[in-house]
Formats: C-alpha cells, sequence, structure tokens
C-alpha cells in the first residue's frame, strides 16, 4: 500500500514554519534544510529566493511533513485556501489536546477540541501559517 505524506507549500515562511512545527512535535529535520541557492540551476534566482527553502521534512511518527517555498520569480504563485488539511490521529486524548494547543497557537480555532457524535475526540484550525490541520483522536483505535 503506498504511504502518503502532506507536502506544504509557503511562501518564503517555510523554514519558519517548520522550526515551529519541529516545537511541537519534536525531532530533527530529514537531510536538514536544502536552500534554492544551493541547487544546480538556480545561480540566477533573486538575492531574495536565494535563501527560501527548497525541501524540507520533518518526521512525525512514521510519516514525513514535508515543504518547500515558492519562487516567484519562475511564476510560482501561493493561494492560501481551504481545500488542504493535515489530519494527524494522535494516540490519546492528552496528545491531541498537546498537538491541538501547540499547532493552533497564534492561528484561528474552527472547531475546539471536543468529543463528537461520531465518537471520535475532534478539533479543527488553521494554524499561524495558513496551514488547517484536523486533530482526530478515536479511542477505537488505541
Amino acid at each position: 500500500m503506498p504511504k502518503l505524506n502532506p507536502y506544504l507549500n509557503f511562501d518564503g515562511k517555510a523554514e519558519e514554519a517548520f522550526t515551529f512545527y519541529k516545537s511541537v512535535f519534536g525531532g530533527e529535520f530529514r537531510g536538514g534544510v536544502f536552500k534554492m541557492g544551493d541547487a544546480p540551476g538556480c545561480e540566477n534566482l533573486p538575492e531574495e529566493e536565494k535563501n527560501r527553502v527548497m525541501h524540507i521534512a520533518l518526521p512525525v511518527g512514521n510519516d514525513l511533513l514535508m515543504a518547500s517555498d515558492i519562487a516567484p520569480s519562475m511564476g510560482h504563485k501561493l493561494i492560501e485556501g481551504n481545500n488542504n488539511y493535515v489530519s494527524i490521529f494522535p494516540d490519546s486524548r492528552e496528545e491531541a489536546d498537546k498537538l491541538f494547543n501547540g499547532l493552533s497557537a497564534g492561528g484561528q480555532v474552527e472547531m475546539p477540541m471536543a468529543d463528537q457524535f461520531w465518537g471520535d475526540y475532534f478539533g479543527s484550525f488553521t494554524d499561524k501559517y495558513g496551514v488547517k490541520w484536523m486533530i482526530n483522536y478515536s479511542s477505537q483505535n488505541s
């Protein structure tokens, strides 16, 4: 079965966002932080884009949360929208609360963590970087 890993795009804030995510999840960036200015063929990028992130990955459990910044000089345009969520399934209610409180800090809560009619403990929010998250703890899966 294929494995899915969320991949996020930012407009110059990938490293800042992932440093924040690392403070919540812990761990280390897999392979370091790759900058656009270090990649072959990117020597002619504007100076302000050379320090943008080409790729960053943070292990979270058995999965990877990955991202990059856009390069406006290459025609990239970031449009924040509501069509993507990163859905996390923690192992306990306590972990659900920790992740929710940590990641939602400075963001906008859509649904506070609460027991839901379908039987799970669930909440959703947009973090301070415009990324939408769902935290869903199911006691049936623990």
